[in-house]
């Protein structure tokens, strides 16, 4: 451990064998200081959870890179709050008790977060499971100031799309505070993990958000693998890497016309959807479905491409290659789009760095991280691309970062068809009669950010306990931020700027 972790954990009382970064067991003090790195900027959070009995954070220091998770064990009692001085692990404490029962001490913010009173149980994977007592109504937080009125949004939308309610107080049409409230769509997936084997959570993780799936399922894999020290062949590698830039480039296709339309420029919706069309179609005539869902699996993947599917994925390439260039060009000249999408919204880099936003969020703020870079999983590290950032940090710099985005993807999947090796796609491997529990972890770049995944297998080789983090836990909250002072006419806009996932923060 160096740096900033070197000073954390010299005190630590025990490392756990988790792989591929440590497991350190640590003191409350230290668990403490941990707090006081990440509100100084020291440290990153990347994820905060429970096993039930004890309370896991992950860390990241960025620069140079490295990787930890901190384990405070026996936090039946209470455990000291991260979030009393830190912001963004405020939600995950929250949801934490929902779930487990455990309290964070020091949190003012004691509201539910996930239990909306419709369980029937309080903090049901928890050791003190009961019926929930009469729940007062959720209580907004309030807005001061004369003339303000307050605006209800959801949770049912006019579109077709997830729940989830948003409550603005407004000044006219101006947002003077916009405060969300998520969890309609929460599916218990840790608890369905729970005792699964590894083929069932396999499935269970490319479904905790369907836009995203190949990215989970191989976040989900590296976490496995890593716990079991399983070497996926390399032809199964790059198969992996050419689905998740496929998948990169189906949703940033779908998101650029989405933004232009919420600017009223349909058009351009229209033109994106063919491209996302021609995707989809593709991938699901080389990989068997549209969404390449449950390809990905630990030890590899379930399906191989042959030279007609290879002679297809050159052909997509060049059907979009020939049209976008085009559609980039009439959103930079059209004064109309520009005027709605110039200044709205804007994200700082100081708040984007303190929450450790991801993707095309963290990106147009300044924050340059990508997992593919930074921890260089295989096969990047053989390919050459570049990381778009830019400093804005409103919708027209998240709008560019995805224009960038998907011209390095392209740029990818060319190199990928290029250089795939010969060879088989995926090892067998045994997980009889383990002999101990085995932990793995895992960071994977998804189209919307980096994905965190924790597993932890038990002797039998089924899944003791797994934790799945989507990047829209540190981007909803700063949708908050963009919002404040823009008119209430232009959140589409900056919602769909952001379009974080419901599904895949309500787990």
């Amino acid at each position: 451990m160096i740096s900033a972790f070197a000073e954390l954990l010299v005190d630590g009382l025990r490392v756990e064998v988790q792989r591929p970064w440590p497991r350190i067991i640590v003191t409350p003090e230290t668990w403490k200081r941990a707090g006081e790195r990440l509100a100084n900027g020291r440290l990153t959070l990347l994820g905060l959870w429970s096993d039930g009995a004890a309370v896991h954070m992950a860390l990241l220091n960025e620069q140079p890179f490295d990787l930890a998770v901190m384990t405070l064990e026996n936090a039946g009692e209470g455990y000291p709050s991260i979030g009393a001085v830190h912001g963004p692990a405020i939600r995950f404490e929250r949801a934490i008790h929902d779930i487990y029962g455990l309290e964070p001490l020091g949190l003012i913010d004691r509201r539910a977060w996930f239990d909306h009173g419709r369980w029937g149980v309080n903090h049901p994977l928890g050791t003190r499971v009961d019926a929930p007592s009469d729940s007062a109504p959720y209580e907004f937080l309030p807005a001061e100031g004369e003339g303000l009125h307050q605006i209800a949004v959801g949770p049912v939308h006019a579109g077709i799309i997830e729940p989830g309610h948003f409550r603005f107080s407004v000044n006219g049409e101006t947002v003077v505070r916009l405060e969300q409230r998520l969890g309609y769509v929460h599916k218990g997936i840790e608890s369905l993990m729970v005792d699964a084997p590894i083929a069932r959570a396999a499935q269970l993780a490319g479904r905790a958000s369907g836009d995203s799936t190949v990215a989970y399922a191989l976040a989900f894999a590296q976490a496995v693998e890593a716990a079991l020290d399983i070497k996926v062949p390399p032809r199964g590698l790059y198969l992996r890497a050419l689905m998740a830039e496929l998948e990169r480039l189906a949703n940033h296709f779908g998101d650029f016309g989405a933004i232009c339309n919420d600017a009223s420029f349909s058009m351009m919706l229209a033109q994106c959807g063919i491209l996302r069309e021609q995707t989809l179609r593709i991938s699901s005539a080389v990989f068997g479905h549209r969404l390449m869902m449950d390809r990905i699996l630990p030890g590899g993947v379930s399906v191989d491409v042959d030279s007609n599917g290879l002679t297809r994925l050159r052909d997509l390439l060049i059907e979009l290659q020939t049209p976008f260039p085009k559609l980039v060009d009439l959103y930079d000249n059209t004064a109309s789009l520009q005027d709605r999408t110039v200044t709205s919204g804007i994200v700082k880099p100081e708040l984007a760095r303190r929450f450790g936003a991801g993707g095309f969020v963290g990106r147009a703020s300044g924050r340059s991280f990508d997992a593919r870079k930074s921890v260089g999983y295989p096969p990047y590290g053989e390919l050459k691309f570049d990381v778009p950032v830019l400093e804005e940090g409103d919708v027209n710099a998240r709008v560019w970062i995805r224009i960038r985005e998907i011209e390095q993807s392209l740029a990818l999947i060319e190199q990928l068809l290029e250089r795939l090796p010969e060879g088989p796609t995926s090892i067998a491997f045994d997980i009889r009669d383990l002999a101990e529990v085995r932990e793995g972890l895992s960071l994977v770049e998804g189209f919307r950010g980096d994905i965190l995944v924790w597993v932890r297998l038990d002797a039998a080789g089924r899944i003791a306990r797994c934790h799945l983090r989507d990047p829209s836990w540190f981007q909803w909250p700063l949708l908050e931020a963009a919002i404040e002072g823009n008119i209430v006419a232009d959140f589409p806009l900056c919602n769909k700027s952001f379009n974080c996932s419901y599904s895949g923060h309500d787990l």
